[in-house]
């Protein structure tokens, strides 16, 4: 009996407690009624509308990581409906389980018309959307309801703080639940995405949590009248975000585009360049790389041998890794300079151009690049035992072209099964 992969027990057990959760919420919520439905009916209208115009952004590939936060007036919008302590100065009384039945019921009604043109979206982010507004909610409104956070800290400053308070944990929370999906929907390690994420925080994860207690606060001094105001400077930003996610992945595609090039050309083997893009990725996510490095990265992996283009005589199965070092130098800045050309970022030029130097002298994207296009010029497509003699040649080489770290680090990725996409011949 085949065992199911780790990462399929953790997307089960964070989607399944989601799952559960929503429909405690909704049962309970069934069964005692709502408490103020003039609330619980705009702040479900609000996540319902961040939801849908979510849809408007370009669909994430299956073998890739969605973006970060695709809804940011539905998280703020929960958000705030979690920390809403009064409207308009009258208390309120709904609990935790309404409020987790309302986000949870607004998520699937935004997901619904999704479903209905013919995609399949992914639970990910509502299942975090439930649970960290879950853990939110969980940590104020039993407090405020009793009346504990109102006696113990009264209106003014030191009940700002406590929900401050609040949002770091709440946001802390929330990072370990992405990096934890994401660590199980793509293998990458969990120290560097949970890194990633923590350093969102200062970014988009900020700016939601702040939205969502500015709500909460406009909602409790002005009702519910607050909320249109309120909204449009998420709105702005989600569709903004939407624009700048649409042209990243349309330069991306370019990118892949002239990369494809080479295989045009004769010049290396089909899916070479994908297939070192995707190897050098995992590599770099493996060593700590995040963010604007990783980019640099998978460009520059992408665009290795676009120097090949430049040659009379095309090099024999585009194997550049079996040339001595001076035709490898010069191929390398031939490339270089064809990227400049491109107006690819100055970065992506210099690893394409550094990727034959000693690798002591190299800086780590381009070390990345030397090891895993070697790898693949030397193993191919062919048996398991090509890709163990490969990284076997690549052992023997860390004296001076292929740094121990990077070559053992490949080595544990392969291990693994490879990179999204990538088929592996290494045995586990």
């Amino acid at each position: 009996m085949r065992r199911p992969r780790p990462g399929a027990v953790t997307l089960g057990a964070v989607h399944g407690t989601a799952l559960l959760l929503g429909l405690a919420g909704l049962a309970a919520t069934l069964w005692h009624g709502v408490d103020e439905p003039r609330n619980a009916l705009a702040f479900g209208a609000l996540v319902t509308l961040g939801e849908l115009v979510r849809w408007g952004a370009v669909p994430t590939p299956p073998d890739e990581p969605e973006e970060r936060e695709p809804a940011p007036l539905a998280a703020a919008g929960a958000l705030a409906y979690a920390l809403l302590g009064a409207s308009a100065g009258t208390e309120t009384t709904h609990d935790v389980l309404q409020i987790v039945a309302v986000v949870t019921a607004a998520g699937l009604a935004g997901i619904v018309p999704h479903i209905a043109l013919g995609r399949d979206p992914r639970p990910d982010h509502l299942a975090r959307r439930v649970l960290t507004v879950g853990f939110a909610a969980l940590c104020f409104q039993p407090l405020y309801n009793t009346g504990t956070a109102v006696t113990h800290l009264g209106q003014g400053p030191q009940y700002a703080l406590f929900l401050l308070l609040l949002l770091v944990l709440t946001a802390l929370c929330d990072a370990v639940l992405a990096a934890l999906l994401l660590r199980a929907r793509t293998g990458f390690p969990y120290g560097p995405l949970l890194r990633d994420e923590l350093r969102a925080l200062l970014g988009i994860g900020s700016a939601v949590c702040a939205t969502g207690a500015v709500m909460a606060l406009g909602v409790a001094a002005a009702g519910l009248w607050a909320l249109p105001v309120l909204a449009v400077p998420p709105l702005l930003t989600q569709v903004s975000f939407q624009r700048y996610a649409a042209v990243r992945t349309i330069n991306r595609q370019t990118i892949a585009s002239l990369a494809r090039a080479t295989e045009i050309a004769g010049c290396t083997p089909p899916g070479h360049a994908h297939r070192v893009a995707a190897l050098s990725a995992a590599v770099g996510r493996e060593l700590g790389l995040s963010g604007a490095e990783l980019t640099v990265l998978e460009h520059a992996a992408l665009m290795h041998d676009i120097g090949q283009l430049s040659l009379v005589d095309p090099v024999a199965g585009g194997a550049t890794a079996l040339l001595p070092a001076e035709e490898q130098r010069r191929i390398a800045l031939l490339g270089g300079e064809v990227v400049r050309r491109t107006g690819v970022p100055g970065a992506v030029a210099v690893v394409v151009e550094r990727q034959a130097d000693p690798y002591r002298e190299q800086p780590l994207p381009a070390r990345i690049v030397r090891a895993v296009n070697a790898y693949d010029d030397l193993a191919g497509d062919g048996p398991a035992t090509a890709a163990l003699d490969a990284l076997e040649r690549l052992r023997l080489g860390t004296a001076r072209d292929y740094h121990p770290d990077v070559v053992e680090c490949l080595a544990r990725v392969l291990a693994r099964g490879g990179a999204a996409g990538v088929t592996s011949a290494v045995p586990g």
